[in-house]
């Protein structure tokens, strides 16, 4: 466990760090929405702590009860996702943009026993509770930013409610998040309250965030990097946060510089967007007086190729800090450190408030050339192995899954899925996951390693390799990809480009031409959805 001081001991849950702020800074902002001028205080953000819990209290809703939201980024959101934490309950955010299927498991599953809905999403709820046997069962509150929650009679009116539910402590749960579910079901991460803080603690050190930062967060917040990185981690540091209802690349600097932001939190998607359109801008990056307090990026969520980085730090003059985190981990478990320190591209940086070891045992190789090292126990530098993390940052279980719980955990590390390798200065490389590693007539393929040489291309918006049977070497390399606009390119070009860098053998044997690769609602490319993309455009052919 990492050692905290007696100010973080003091305030280990939300609740706590909501009431220290309200006491310190209660006037200050924390949130700034934009697409409707509202500002929230740290003292307001409190006090709707407070009514939540007030009104959940006279509406029955028990202490630990889950209560879900199916609202898009903005004043309510932060709320509701706060304020149900604080009030004891444990928030399940709803991702906005999944699928029927994967939305209706997460309401049944969750045992959510009440949902705050905005209009634009109502029928879309009604639609998803009609199919679930117990759905008359969960309340619905609708809320807007105009009107707020519509309560039903029975919750007590304004300031009259009386808080009967005792304040959450450091190991009570606080938020239930569901994993991507890139295939099959989502599993339901349990986060307690200590994780919670600890996650927002991560972030806020990591990056060297004070009171005087202010994040531009757009990144949905039913995502584990928007809640956690852009909400959690100001709220630990006592900044604030600028938060529009999207992203929009257009409106991105425009956002930046009308706010003073000094920080973003985005994934390698949106920087190819932002990219895109740099040529656009009336912004005179590294020398604009508008951007004069904008101090970094900050990617996650999936691999930044280094040529990517390279094109960001030429384009906007701005450092960008590649981390790696996860749903189950609270956010962070690695960063690059911020300037002057050594950043290394192609790493996700080294360990930060947990700790990191590599283990053996999964049929994985060297991290430099893929050789095999088919042994358990930790590995020495430069060998790939699987990804372990140990610190109170991680989940207290799957929930409802005690297998996968039990499949998680070795010894108290949690097996992260992920393939990389240490090097000598304790920098993390990611090579993949293990599910997506490429098996090739017995060699171990990682298929980041033919993204990285794909982006090297001009041409190249997104790009992501991925095995496909074959009958003579059990896994064949092909590519899926999609271009910037106003550039062309032939299959041949890109194979042949492909073999000068990563050689025949790993080079895609095929190659795939998209409108837009499938990705989870953080921008993350979907690998595993590619092969039956594959397969159906071949069938057509």
């Amino acid at each position: 466990m990492a050692t905290r001081d007696c100010r973080e001991r003091a305030c280990a849950t939300v609740r706590a760090l909501l009431d220290a702020h309200a006491l310190e800074r209660g006037g200050d902002a924390f949130l700034i929405c934009p697409d409707d001028d509202e500002q929230l205080t740290f003292g307001q953000l409190k006090s709707s702590a407070d009514e939540l819990g007030a009104r959940l209290d006279q509406l029955g809703i028990s202490p630990r009860a889950k209560i879900a939201f199916l609202l898009d980024n903005g004043a309510w959101i932060v709320r509701l996702f706060l304020g149900i934490m604080a009030s004891n309950r444990v928030a399940v955010p709803l991702n906005a943009v999944a699928g029927p299927t994967q939305l209706r498991h997460v309401l049944d599953h969750s045992d959510a026993e009440m949902v705050f809905v905005s209009p634009r999403h109502r029928d879309k709820l009604d639609e998803l509770l009609a199919g679930i046997a117990r759905g008359r069962d969960i309340r619905v509150v609708v809320t807007s930013e105009e009107r707020g929650p519509q309560w039903p009679s029975s919750a007590l009116p304004d300031s009259a409610a009386e808080k009967t539910t005792p304040p959450p402590a450091e190991s009570d749960p606080a938020l239930l998040l569901y994993t991507s579910g890139s295939t099959g079901l989502p599993k339901g991460a349990l986060l307690c309250h200590g994780a919670i803080v600890s996650g927002g603690r991560n972030v806020a050190r990591g990056h060297g965030l004070t009171a005087q930062d202010r994040a531009l967060c757009v990144l949905p917040v039913y995502h584990i990097n928007g809640a956690m990185v852009t909400v959690c981690a100001p709220l630990f540091s006592g900044g604030s946060v600028v938060m529009p209802s999207r992203f929009s690349a257009g409106a991105f600097w425009r956002l930046a510089a009308d706010y003073q932001c000094t920080w973003c939190s985005v994934v390698p998607t949106i920087i190819n967007y932002l990219l895109d359109r740099a040529a656009q801008e009336p912004f005179q990056f590294g020398n604009d007086p508008g951007l004069k307090n904008f101090r970094f990026g900050r990617s996650a969520s999936a691999p930044l190729p280094a040529v990517v980085l390279q094109q960001w730090e030429q384009v906007f003059h701005l450092p960008m800090i590649e981390t790696l985190g996860l749903t189950e981990t609270a956010g962070t478990v690695a960063t690059n450190p911020m300037p002057p320190a050594e950043r290394k591209p192609g790493s996700v940086g080294m360990a930060y408030g947990n700790e990191i070891k590599i283990m053996g045992g999964w049929g994985g190789g060297d991290g430099d050339d893929g050789g095999g090292d088919d042994g358990g126990g930790e590995l020495p530098a430069h060998t790939t192995g699987e990804i372990l993390i140990r610190g109170d940052n991680l989940l207290e279980r799957y929930y409802k899954d005690d297998k996968a719980t039990r499949a998680a955990f070795v010894d108290g590390w949690f097996r992260t899925g992920d393939l990389g390798y240490l090097d000598e200065d304790g920098y993390l490389f990611i090579t993949g996951r293990s599910k997506e590693l490429i098996i090739r007539g017995g060699e171990n393929i990682a298929p980041r390693e033919i993204d990285d040489a794909l982006y090297q291309h001009e041409a190249i918006l997104e790009a992501a390799a991925v095995g496909i049977d074959h009958p003579d070497y059990g896994q064949e390399v092909v590519a899926c990809v999609a271009l910037r606009e106003g550039f062309t390119c032939t299959e041949q070009a890109l194979k042949q480009f492909c073999q000068t860098t990563v050689g025949k053998t790993k080079a895609p044997k095929a190659i795939y031409f998209l409108t837009e690769l499938p990705k989870g609602p953080s921008g993350k490319i979907l690998r595993l959805q590619l092969p039956k993309i594959i397969a159906s455009l071949s069938n057509k052919t």
